[in-house]
């Protein structure tokens, strides 16, 4: 088939494409490259299966597709409230555009949603039942409005125009290839620990979270994207952790010893994330395979390998 995904040299959107191609697709990679970076796919380059697109999904595109991922918009808080009209405007016209292409070509179309559509929830676990709880006007909203606004559009093209859709609820994925800078805990603590820095814990640490390796996140969109069922349906995993178990599995790993702060939380903070995944197990047959202890020891030595390479290059400048 030929597939496209959007925000394809991203985090997940490049692990996304390394099955992809792994599998003999055809994939055109389609990115502004906000977040995402050129040596996520670059080992594709050249390859006559792989092709890429700069290009801002704000603005209409016409290709040929049997299949859209639609991965594209800055998902982290450092970088959706940087520009948040930006990041609102993704989410709508991005979606919106996609949609048309998608519904021009006849293409299956899948939105990578966000438990973000939940907000600070009242029910937990969460379910893909749970409404959400989230402030329209808040400094996370053009986020979490943004997601809510997609799975509308994506649902009313399928009601209107009969288009085949799909939509996951992505809950907090790590891995290899993540941002140093993004802001995500994960990544935060890791990058911290490797440079002797603090740990920064916002909050008293207590609030939690269920973190999925971004293997088995991709595993569960395509086996969505290629299922008989529209969603939407939760991807995450289950096992839910403090904020501060996490710093101190991280520190101790890395840094033993290493000082751990404290700072104010942020407005809207979820306190609890956890995916109730009945769904996804029952419907699609998928769960998580790798487990936290895992997927952080794969994570962190990507991590040490990206940052000592990094202090190489710069002592070579200098």
């Amino acid at each position: 088939m030929r597939i496209l995904v959007t925000g394809g040299a991203g985090f997940i959107g490049s692990h996304l494409i390394d099955r992809l191609m792994k599998e003999q697709q055809e994939v055109i990679c389609l990115d502004n490259f906000y977040t995402g970076t050129k040596s996520n796919i670059s080992k594709w380059y050249g390859h006559p299966n792989f092709e890429l697109i700069r290009h801002d999904i704000t603005e209409p595109i016409r290709l040929e597709v049997d299949q859209i991922y639609h991965l594209a918009c800055p998902a982290s808080p450092v970088h959706y409230q940087y520009n948040p009209i930006k990041t609102t405007k993704v989410s709508f016209m991005g979606t919106s555009n996609m949609l048309g292409l998608a519904k021009r070509v006849k293409a299956r179309f899948l939105l990578a949603s966000t438990s973000e559509v939940y907000g600070d929830p009242d029910v937990h676990p969460q379910p893909e039942e749970y409404h959400g709880n989230v402030n329209p006007i808040g400094i996370r909203s053009c986020y979490d409005e943004g997601k809510r606004i997609a799975e509308t559009l994506s649902f009313d093209y399928h009601r209107e125009h009969n288009l085949e859709i799909r939509v996951a609820r992505i809950f907090n994925t790590y891995g290899p290839r993540m941002l140093e800078n993004d802001g995500r805990v994960v990544s935060n603590f890791i990058a911290q620990s490797l440079k002797g820095h603090p740990l920064t814990v916002y909050g008293d640490g207590s609030q939690t979270r269920s973190f999925c390796y971004v293997t088995d996140q991709v595993d569960g969109l395509m086996k969505l994207m290629n299922g008989d069922h529209i969603g939407p349906i939760n991807i995450g995993n289950p096992e839910e952790y403090t904020i501060l178990q996490l710093a101190e599995k991280i520190r101790d790993r890395i840094n033993p010893g290493q000082e751990i702060i404290f700072k104010p939380l942020p407005q809207d903070d979820p306190k609890q994330r956890k995916p109730d995944i009945t769904k996804a197990t029952t419907l699609l047959k998928w769960q998580p395979t790798i487990s936290l202890e895992a997927g952080l020891t794969e994570t962190i030595t990507e991590f040490t390998q990206r940052l000592q390479g990094t202090q190489l290059t710069l002592s070579n400048i200098v």
